[in-house]
């Protein structure tokens, strides 16, 4: 997704990144679950600078305002860094943070593989905390 030239199917090193408009999950979210993928990855490093949120926009098929809120939302996750004349950077996750994405991701994948619903999962988490 981040690699030296885009292309209209969007290919990461790891697949394709497909944003599918039917899907009950916002494009926005989906979004910047392909962008925390793209770093989770390897394909972009932290103090890396992220494409132009137009070319994203124009690469994912979605519009640029469907970016920009993404990319805020990573901001206020603290995944990426909003640079003055530099861009959109990739400020990296502390171990601790990255940690509890990475065990986070695991129990969705769990739970969609055994039919959860997203708003089913939540209700578990909130059950067991």
């Amino acid at each position: 997704m981040f690699g030296r030239a885009y292309d209209a199917n969007v290919h990461s090193t790891k697949g394709i990144v497909e944003i599918d408009p039917a899907s009950s999950v916002p494009l926005h979210e989906q979004v910047a679950a392909a962008v925390r993928r793209a770093i989770a990855d390897g394909e972009v490093q932290s103090g890396e600078r992220l494409p132009p949120a137009r070319d994203l926009a124009a690469v994912l098929r979605v519009n640029a305002n469907t970016v920009f809120r993404a990319l805020r939302t990573l901001r206020d996750e603290g995944i990426v860094e909003f640079r003055r004349g530099r861009g959109v950077t990739v400020s990296g996750i502390g171990p601790g943070r990255g940690a509890v994405v990475a065990k986070a991701r695991e129990l969705v994948v769990l739970a969609r593989r055994l039919g959860y619903r997203p708003e089913e999962l939540a209700e578990i988490i909130a059950r067991v905390s």
